[in-house]
């Protein structure tokens, strides 16, 4: 067992020492603040202190901010390690020389966000606000480097202790904003679809409809039953969203009691995990989560567990106090839009912490490193442009034996109109991610 030393431990203690040590190294861990408890233990140790402890332990520098409570406005300094950034650095002479703990607990609890910033067009807390992409280290997974280190240095103090590897794992996922072209609109809508296609002189899009409809053709966005060959031939289980929300400016799938839609979604759920894909409108309606939520479980037979917001839109903490109120246990929404990376700088899963109740909570944040329309509509970069990026991602993943989360569309697979030239893409991607996951 690891005993760590904190002269006054407080729940960010706890929680950080609990994301590391617990989580990311895998090892039992106890805390006290007694320091002649900690001196007579003959077991390995960690002490969380100012000054230096005589006795044989790792030592990492504590800069008060775990002691703090609230939030305020401070950007910590930065010391780079060649390619890693180190925050919270110490100038003195220590085993480590940066406030490790205060490090990892500034990127997770993503501190930065409870601090008035900028949004983008929908509200949302935007990528190049973000201290990662400001400093240029987003694609860069820091936590688990810094739980690396803190491994590393407790083996070299204490070579007998057993810490198992981390391994990589691969975790393809999939947002069904719009699970079909055509098919399931019910009549009115189809033939509103039709006339908008008319006004526009789309006549390729009005043939396609209708044979789509007569059944002469598939729909072009069910590319499910490629999606499902991906994972027979990898072992891999997927996860999917759904979006069961209301018909809006910004939720527009078909209807959520459509036959059509209820049919896939009991087609994936014998392959995949299956969460809900909350509403844009559930951010303004504290009711609409649940109601989604009931909805998705009604149709599964099952309670469901497992969300991602539509569009991303994630406020912290008010979305995350909403899910929890929800009951819903794993949320996939942390990653931004408009940059690849690890916006919370870690790409493994992790406890929600709350700032504004100085609480862990137990909600895990499932963060995802890429998405499909980032590269193509955000950054404007072609599929071999987009996969050097995802090919360092994944290599970055690999190092330090995390998670690889990936966001896909039903409708970008379709290898057609823009996306054309994409599904080969996604290929490369999947099968380099897979591969990996196969050596674990």
């Amino acid at each position: 067992m690891m005993l760590v030393y904190c002269p006054k431990p407080t729940n960010r203690v706890y929680y950080v020492c609990d994301l590391l040590l617990g989580n990311l190294l895998g090892t039992e861990w106890e805390l006290t603040n007694k320091e002649e408890v900690f001196l007579a233990y003959d077991g390995p140790k960690i002490s969380y202190t100012r000054n230096v402890i005589k006795t044989k332990s790792v030592h990492i520098p504590a800069f008060g901010f775990l002691q703090e409570r609230g939030v305020h406005y401070f950007r910590p300094e930065i010391r780079w390690d060649q390619d890693l950034p180190l925050l919270f650095p110490a100038f003195d002479d220590h085993d480590i020389n940066f406030d490790l703990f205060s490090a990892a607990f500034f990127m997770v609890s993503r501190y930065e966000e409870y601090l008035p910033h900028k949004t983008d067009g929908f509200g949302r807390f935007e990528a190049a606000e973000s201290f990662a992409f400001k400093n240029h280290f987003l694609q860069k997974p820091v936590v688990n480097h810094y739980a690396l280190i803190l491994k590393k240095h407790l083996l070299n103090m204490f070579p007998d202790l057993s810490l198992p590897d981390q391994t990589f794992a691969f975790l393809p996922t999939y947002d069904i904003d719009v699970a079909y072209a055509y098919k399931g609109r019910g009549l009115i809508r189809s033939m509103l679809g039709a006339i908008r296609s008319l006004g526009q002189r789309d006549l390729a899009a009005i043939k396609e409809r209708f044979s789509v409809l007569l059944w002469k053709r598939q729909d072009p966005f069910d590319t499910y039953d490629y999606q499902l060959s991906l994972f027979k031939q990898s072992g891999i289980k997927a996860s999917y969203f759904f979006l069961l929300g209301d018909y809006g400016y910004y939720d527009k799938n078909i209807a959520h009691y459509s036959k059509s839609l209820i049919t896939l979604i009991k087609k994936i759920g014998d392959y995949a995990n299956v969460g809900i894909h909350p509403s844009f409108a559930s951010n303004s309606d504290e009711a609409l989560p649940d109601v989604e939520t009931k909805r998705l479980s009604n149709i599964l037979n099952q309670e469901v567990k497992i969300s991602r917001q539509h569009y991303l839109k994630l406020h912290i903490p008010g979305t995350y106090q909403k899910l929890l109120k929800t009951n819903l246990t794993h949320d996939f929404t942390m990653g931004f839009a408009s940059q690849p990376g690890f916006r919370a700088g870690i790409c493994s899963p992790f406890r929600f912490y709350d700032l504004q109740s100085e609480n862990s909570t137990s909600l895990i944040i499932v963060p995802f490193a890429v998405m499909d329309g980032t590269f193509r509509q955000y950054l404007g970069l072609n599929p071999e442009q987009s996969f050097a990026i995802i090919k360092k991602l994944i290599d970055e993943v690999v190092k330090t034996g995390g998670t690889f989360v990936s966001l896909w569309h039903n409708d970008s697979l379709c290898d057609c109109g823009p996306w054309k030239g994409w599904r080969d893409l996604y290929e490369r991607m999947y099968h380099a991610a897979a591969e990996q996951h196969k050596k674990k």
